[in-house]
């Protein structure tokens, strides 16, 4: 069975310019969700291989600076995907709430917060 979503997807790419792409679906079972599950997965699993190398640079004393503006050049690229893919799935979680007098609230919380 599919789930139903409501709002557009955060894509975990850009346009060529750089711009948000975003997936209006009424499932998240489509052929460009599970690609794009799949490019989420990539760039996490980079994302811990590049902390690794970048923590090997930074723990050898001996490391130049043009290795250091490597690692970081690498650190932040991959840290800009992980965080997209962070707003992804968080707005993807995120769930309406109901305040004292039982009335549903217009900002979103996360299923945690809803049950605190």
């Amino acid at each position: 069975m599919s789930a139903q979503t409501n709002a557009l997807r955060l894509l975990p790419w850009t346009t060529p310019e750089g711009k948000p792409c975003f997936l209006s679906s009424d499932t998240d079972e489509g052929v460009l969700s599970r690609l794009a599950d799949a490019v989420e997965a990539a760039q996490t699993s980079a994302g811990a291989g590049v902390l690794g190398c970048a923590k090997a640079v930074l723990a050898d004393p001996q490391v130049g600076a043009r290795e250091l503006r490597f690692a970081l050049a690498r650190v932040t690229e991959v840290l800009d995907d992980v965080l997209r893919v962070a707003e992804s799935r968080g707005a993807r979680l995120s769930v309406p709430y109901e305040d004292e007098e039982g009335d549903e609230g217009d900002e979103p919380r996360l299923p945690a917060e809803a049950f605190g």
